[in-house]
């Protein structure tokens, strides 16, 4: 086993070959690609990134055989078994949203020090992780991103707090990345308005749009379109799954119902509303996880549909 500090690489068991997985594969292996960042000569935190890297042997397990090889080679490690009978440091969850507590409950046994998950919802991986595994590390993470535009911000929360996952986090944090802690009930509270709330409102306007020729879309229209591009260029289970994981819609159809009963008076003061919920979200008063840079319509990627 290695020691604290991992001056030896560290046995990480990713579960799940997706998007997510693989990122997080990358991010600990050292075989980032494109989520690599290059070291800055003028900042002490990531002027070291080359030599210090956690360099994990990474194994991959999915029921998809084949998404798990492909995984391993881009990481330079190894695809294993689900039934595997091998033990891992740190064992990582990246499967879809509604098969987190199922895959906790089956691999966590397989971690000698920590088991985190890269879900995308906390409340339930957390409470999974402290049912199977609650002499260990224990840690939520959530990437606001789609792998290909890492980096970007990653929430984090540790129940259980230790040398491993303290590795991790740096990892992640070297590979260009802003770690930040946060609770299950602050993150998946705005998981609901940034995740599901915003997709409904996108693809709502996607479905009530009639077709208009280009040279009638404005900066606005076209921004919307652009974003329906955007949520529709994956998928859709992948969007499915935060839907059915986060409340959210229906405060958008209820705002969109009010704005459509509105007479004059009451539209102006839902302009005004909406203007200083904007002001505020600009401020950061509202939520840091939408911040410009940030791309948070793909983040669930990481469940994509593979255990």
């Amino acid at each position: 086993m290695t020691a604290p500090g991992y001056l030896a690489p560290m046995d990480v068991l990713v579960v799940g070959a997706g998007a997510m997985g693989r990122w997080f594969g990358a991010a600990l292996s050292g075989e980032r690609g494109a989520a690599a960042v290059e070291p800055d000569a003028d900042d002490d935190a990531t002027a070291d990134a080359g030599t210090a890297d956690l360099d994990a042997d990474v194994a991959f397990t999915d029921l998809d055989a084949d998404a798990a090889a492909a995984a391993a080679d881009a990481a330079g490690g190894r695809a294993v078994s689900p039934d595997t009978d091998d033990r891992f440091e740190l064992v990582c969850v990246a499967v879809p949203m509604s098969a987190a507590a199922e895959a906790i409950a089956e691999h966590a046994d397989r971690a000698t020090e920590a088991v985190v998950d890269v879900t995308g919802e906390m409340a339930g991986p957390v409470e999974a992780m402290a049912e199977h595994a609650p002499k260990l590390e224990r840690a939520s993470l959530h990437p606001l991103f789609a792998p290909e535009n890492a980096p970007g911000n990653v929430a984090a929360v540790r129940p259980r707090e230790g040398p491993t996952t303290d590795a991790v986090l740096d990892a992640i944090a070297r590979a260009g990345n802003e770690v930040f802690e946060t609770t299950p009930e602050e993150h998946d509270g705005a998981m609901a308005t940034v995740q599901a709330g915003a997709h409904t409102a996108v693809l709502a306007y996607a479905l009530a749009a009639e077709d208009v020729p280009e040279r009638f879309q404005t900066p606005i229209s076209s921004g919307l379109l652009d974003l329906v591009e955007q949520v529709t260029g994956t998928n859709p289970r992948v969007y499915g799954e935060i839907q059915s994981t986060f409340d959210g819609a229906e405060a958008v159809a209820a705002a969109a119902r009010e704005i459509a009963d509105a007479d004059d008076e009451a539209f102006d003061e839902l302009y005004r509303e909406a203007g200083r919920v904007a002001d505020a979200s600009a401020s950061g008063a509202v939520t840091d996880a939408s911040a410009p840079g940030t791309d948070t319509d793909a983040s669930a990627s990481g469940a994509e549909e593979d255990r």
